[in-house]
């Protein structure tokens, strides 16, 4: 039986120039910007012939990816540039309990054509930690991003 694939998570190298800060591109077939409202709480997606790679470019979420059925919760944020990879099969969902909408580049890889169940909610297994999610949201350096 073959591994089951998990999130990459790498800081983006940049480069000044002039007054601008350029960061590492992310090669992609199709880029989406993506709008995660205020107050959201996604159910789970699982792309079968798909590769997200997640960049915040405003505010800031909590990526909840499902992984052996616990829990990882990723927080992202403007103010750390970083690049999540979530390859195809991987069950995840954005949780944004701040007050302001996130926004969010896709630099989508496709490995095929879409999957007619891609975009189909998944119903949690069960209830995510959001206690844990508002401690990550307040930047709170002492919780690790770690399964739990």
């Amino acid at each position: 039986m073959g591994s089951i694939a998990e999130i990459e998570i790498h800081l983006l190298e940049s480069i000044q120039g002039g007054m601008a800060q350029f960061y590492t591109p992310q090669s992609s077939n199709e880029t989406m910007l993506v709008q995660i409202p205020p107050g959201a709480i996604d159910k789970l997606f699982v792309h079968r012939f798909q590769t997200d790679q997640l960049l915040v470019v405003r505010e800031s979420f909590v990526l909840v990816v499902l992984h052996n059925r616990q829990y990882r919760y990723v927080y992202l944020s403007e103010t750390q540039p970083q690049a999540v990879k979530i390859p195809p099969g991987v069950p995840h969902g954005a949780i944004n309990l701040n007050s302001r909408p996130c926004l969010v580049v896709n630099a989508v890889l496709r490995h095929g054509a879409p999957h007619p169940k891609d975009y189909r909610p998944i119903e949690p297994p069960f209830p995510y930690d959001l206690e844990r999610v508002r401690t990550l949201l307040k930047g709170n350096p002492k919780i690790p991003q770690t399964m739990v």
